[in-house]
């Protein structure tokens, strides 16, 4: 590498900002010592959190899954019946309620697995496919927490697929497949990694043997090279964890294929066969972004707050250039709230330039300029783009445009 151009890489990378900075600039979130490892989400923030888990549970009913949604706190017994009492308890936020023993869940399976047995299953009704956004707690060191990558309370696109041993492949080749189309959205090239059996792990040597090879079996069907990450899975189930690299070219490990006979074991689930006897099934629990806070915070940083027209938070501001063209402004912006724009209107007393500047600043996509002759012209607006290229458009015009480029998510 040349002088020159590692200069600009210098350059480029000392001006990129921490998700925190562009957090606080953009008013998006924020932290308090109220609450330490715990997200304040101001409405811009929500908004952008709300539209990635909205996209996500569409795909997700295109794929076949029902959403449940169980107890942010159970009876610690449950997790010494799941297993992660002996494994996991360090990490979790335990009380005494009436003198019985409370926790906090770190993690959605057992409580999924118990609505899986609450009801007769037969083999005809699997794979049964249960996604959960519920909260988790998980007591993380005050020293490692870190903005939105390292928290104590958090969500993950959860999910707990139960299948019959014959289903595991095809079901895995499909979450493989459907990894890698939501990743392209957002430009990440994913990596692959068979995460094996930890030193400290339950259940039967010969199950996790099975899994094992199960997952490779589903790699190499798919044709995607992999690595392996030796003792690295989790302490139920081998995983295949899936790596991307950032606009920065920093690795980070989102989704995560975890395949568990060990559970289902200790819960003591069940289903129907076609002979007529209880068969254990078995449990693939899946995320795709693994963490929504984590991943939010890279995209900000991926981005530098700059988020395409379908995340960002305010998709258009109209901006009047005098108080003349106030109500004709807000009239606009109705119409385009009315057809799903997240649209405002900066009528504030101040030069054109200004509000082009602070709505630049705030990484608007798409300004709607309004003077006199867009008055005049009925529903006409100056578009200035984030190019900063301009052109006069009328809303309906306006409207297809934007309504296209969130559709294609480009």
């Amino acid at each position: 590498m040349d002088n020159s151009n590692l200069k600009a890489n210098l350059a480029e990378s000392s001006s990129r900002r921490d998700h925190r900075q562009i957090g606080q600039e953009l008013d998006l979130f924020s932290f308090h010592e109220v609450a330490p490892g715990a997200v304040f989400w101001h409405p811009k923030g929500w908004k952008i959190y709300l539209t990635l888990q909205n996209f996500i549970r569409e795909l997700l009913a295109k794929e076949g899954y029902t959403e449940i949604s169980t107890p942010v706190m159970t009876k610690s017994q449950l997790f010494k019946t799941s297993g992660h009492w002996d494994h996991y308890k360090e990490n979790m936020f335990s009380l005494d309620v009436e003198s019985e023993s409370y926790s906090l869940k770190p993690m959605n399976c057992p409580e999924s697995a118990l609505i899986f047995s609450n009801t007769i299953r037969s083999y005809h009704d699997l794979p049964i496919r249960y996604s959960d956004f519920g909260t988790l707690h998980r007591n993380e060191l005050s020293g490692v927490l870190g903005g939105l990558f390292r928290v104590r309370q958090f969500t993950i696109d959860d999910a707990h697929i139960y299948v019959r041993p014959d289903q595991i492949q095809e079901e895995i080749q499909n979450l493989l497949k459907l990894v890698v189309e939501f990743y392209k959205i957002f430009d990440f090239k994913p990596e692959f990694f068979l995460s094996t059996k930890p030193d400290k792990a339950m259940g039967d040597e010969k199950l996790w043997g099975q899994a094992e090879e199960a997952l490779k079996t589903a790699l190499n069907n798919s044709k995607v090279e992999y690595g392996v990450k030796e003792k690295d899975g989790a302490f139920y189930g081998p995983k295949i964890d899936i790596h991307i690299k950032d606009s920065q070219k920093r690795d980070w490990q989102l989704a995560t294929i975890q395949l568990d006979f060990q559970i289902p074991e200790k819960m003591g689930l069940k289903y129907i066969a076609e002979d007529g006897k209880g068969k254990r099934p078995v449990i693939i629990h899946r995320a795709i972004t693994g963490s929504l806070e984590r991943f939010i915070g890279i995209l900000t940083e991926h981005y530098q707050g700059a988020f395409p027209l379908w995340l960002a938070p305010v998709q258009v501001t109209i901006l009047p250039i005098t108080d003349n063209q106030k109500e004709h402004a807000e009239k606009l912006a109705s119409e385009l709230a009315g057809a799903g724009i997240k649209v405002e209107v900066n009528s504030r007393s101040e030069t054109l330039q200004a509000k082009i500047r602070t709505a630049t600043l705030q990484k608007v996509p798409y300004l709607g300029i309004i003077g006199e002759k867009e008055v005049a012209g009925g529903n006409l607006m100056s578009i200035r783009d984030k190019k900063g290229d301009s052109k006069t458009m009328e809303l309906s015009k306006f409207q297809s445009v934007l309504k296209k480029e969130i559709e294609q998510k480009f």
